[in-house]
């Protein structure tokens, strides 16, 4: 049975019940984080980087493979994209803001920062039940291997995940499982199969998540995403993901390599513009529309 928890509001600073919280679940849930106005301008401002994307034939960005699927009217839908905030004044501006800065107390005493530029960046996940989806669920992981293939020890970090769609738990959506951010790094390692495994655990918690939400989960911690049980309009669930990072600096550019994790979730994965005579390269040329920069 899936476990629900309390939530919280986000106030000019985190309080010492948020902190003790967090130490003890490894998770967190601030209620309208931001307003419905707000939510409704940055799911406007995705849409403006998802249609330059597209329009310029864009597959990867700083070496990290965008995955595409299609839209319930059967156009290109990017339904992961990469460094979102590469693209938008106004998405940096949000990065920028001194609330999101608040959060790095939840590192305890490690140096935190936001991880425009490392990692995958600010990251839109667009979850879609269609018959062209690619990306319709997520398979139980942890964010710490991935410290272990680029060739680094394993570092705390936050995930911090912005909702921009209402998702109650019956829709599908995020499942963590409590505690396990303090776990040996044998359970960390192979408690699960790496986003093989989707079953539910009887153990895990769910989320009611309203638009404007924000959730915040340590990187050590086990978690899924839920698969809606509808398809088309309604199963659609969009969130940015904002990594907050500790250590050393480590930026990706437009010439870093794919990371081995990546190159093999794109196995299988169809060129959506493999029907297009017009060289990617000559694409990329095109101008930008207003609000979005490369």
């Amino acid at each position: 049975m899936k476990q629900e928890q309390p939530t919280f509001s986000f106030g000019d600073n985190i309080t010492q019940d948020q902190l003790n919280f967090f130490d003890k679940n490894g998770f967190i849930q601030f209620r309208n984080f931001i307003s419905r106005d707000d939510v409704r301008t940055l799911k406007e401002e995705v849409a403006r980087v998802q249609k330059f994307l597209v329009r310029n034939q864009i597959t990867k960005v700083n070496g990290i493979p965008l995955k595409y699927g299609r839209d319930i009217d059967g156009s290109p839908l990017i339904q992961r994209i990469a460094f979102t905030s590469r693209f938008s004044v106004t998405l940096q501006d949000f990065l920028n803001q001194e609330r999101l800065q608040l959060l790095k107390s939840f590192l305890g005493n490690y140096e935190g920062r936001i991880g425009e530029s490392e990692k995958d960046g600010l990251v839109l996940n667009h979850y879609l039940n269609t018959g062209d989806s690619e990306y319709t669920r997520l398979g139980w992981h942890t964010d710490s291997p991935r410290d272990l293939f680029m060739g680094s020890r394993i570092m705390p970090m936050l995930n911090v995940g912005l909702h921009l769609d209402d998702c109650p738990s019956s829709n599908g959506g995020l499942r963590v499982l409590a505690g396990t951010h303090k776990q040996n790094i044998f359970r960390l390692l192979f408690r699960k199969k790496y986003f093989v495994d989707h079953t539910p655990d009887k153990k895990e918690t769910a989320f009611e998540i309203a638009a404007g939400d924000l959730t915040v989960h340590d990187g050590r911690l086990w978690h899924r995403v839920q698969q809606s049980p509808h398809t088309g309009e309604a199963s659609r669930r969009r969130v940015l993901y904002i990594p907050v990072v500790t250590g050393a600096y480590s930026p990706k550019h437009r010439n870093s390599a794919t990371p081995f994790y990546h190159r093999l979730g794109s196995i299988g994965q169809a060129n959506p513009f493999k029907h297009l005579r017009q060289p990617v390269a000559e694409q990329i040329n095109q101008p930008e529309p207003q609000h979005v920069r490369a």
